[in-house]
This record gives C-alpha cells, structure tokens and sequence, in this order.
C-alpha cells in the first residue's frame, strides 16, 4: 500500500476528475458535479484569499480531492469551510481523505482562526472528528467545527 501524494490543484481539474466525477455520480453523491460545476461557471475556483483545492494521488491515481473556501455562511472572512471531501471508494481507509484534510488545515492556519464543514457521513464525521472538529449541532449551515488554535495532528499515519 502506498501513501498518497497530496498536490494543490492549480487551474482547472478538468478531465483529470473524471473517475471521481463518475463514481461519485455512480454513489449518488454530487461533492465532484459541484465541484467541477462550479469551476466551469466560475462560482467557486478556490482561488479566493486563503482557499485551495488538493489532490490526493496513488502513484499516477488520482484517487481524492478536498477544498478549502471562505465560509459563504459565516459574517466573517476569518471563518473556512472544507468542501468536497471526495475519495474513490476502493482507496478509503488508506489514510488519502486524512491527508488531504490535513492538507487543508495546514493551508487555513494563519489565514483562518475557524472551520467548519457539513457532513450526514458517519464515517467522514469520525475522519474529522479524529482531527480535532467537534460536532456542532447547535450551528445552523455546520455540523463541525474546529477552532484552529487547536495544535494540528501530525501529516503521517498513526
């Protein structure tokens, strides 16, 4: 088993999601069509002040993707939000969508003091929480948050 390499995604993913984009489609969930939809109309690029997007591959697999935006819920710019956490199914519980979270608090750090993100996944909601987010089921637009002045775990599998 090897360890994912984690890219930031510079320009447009275009065709190199497309096996993420059909099995999430495939799955019934719609994280990539967004994704790539909002690219394509130039609604969401991660290009924003503190937002990227990242890429987990396997060798030459692009096996995930998980972004970092401004929080369009949230009154103030200092507030992030992890968006479309997707791994290809055969490549979960390998420790991709970890590092690409990962990833992602290493970018927000200095430019955000919180994140939040919104998850129904049992098994993505234990992922975060093994990160440091808490459930936070008094918020109307997050089940999670973390406040980054919290230390972030280390990027190798425990």
């Amino acid at each position: 088993m090897s360890e994912a390499m984690i890219e930031r995604v510079i320009g447009p993913p275009g065709g190199t999601l497309d096996d993420l984009l059909a099995e999430s489609e495939r799955e019934g969930s719609r994280f990539v069509r967004r994704l790539v939809d909002e690219w394509a109309a130039g609604t969401n690029r991660f290009d924003r002040p503190g937002e990227a997007l990242f890429a987990a591959r396997i060798g030459h697999r692009l096996v995930g993707v998980c972004g970092l935006n401004v929080d369009r819920y949230a009154a103030a710019l200092n507030v992030g939000r992890v968006r479309r956490l997707y791994v290809l199914s055969t490549d979960r519980r390998l420790g991709a969508g970890r590092q690409l979270v990962l990833a992602v608090l290493q970018a927000a750090r200095g430019r955000f003091d919180v994140l939040r993100l919104r998850t129904t996944n049992p098994a993505a909601a234990r992922l975060y929480e093994g990160l440091g987010f808490r459930p936070s089921p008094g918020t109307a637009d997050a089940t999670h948050i973390l406040e980054l002045g919290s230390p972030v775990p280390p990027m190798s599998r425990a």
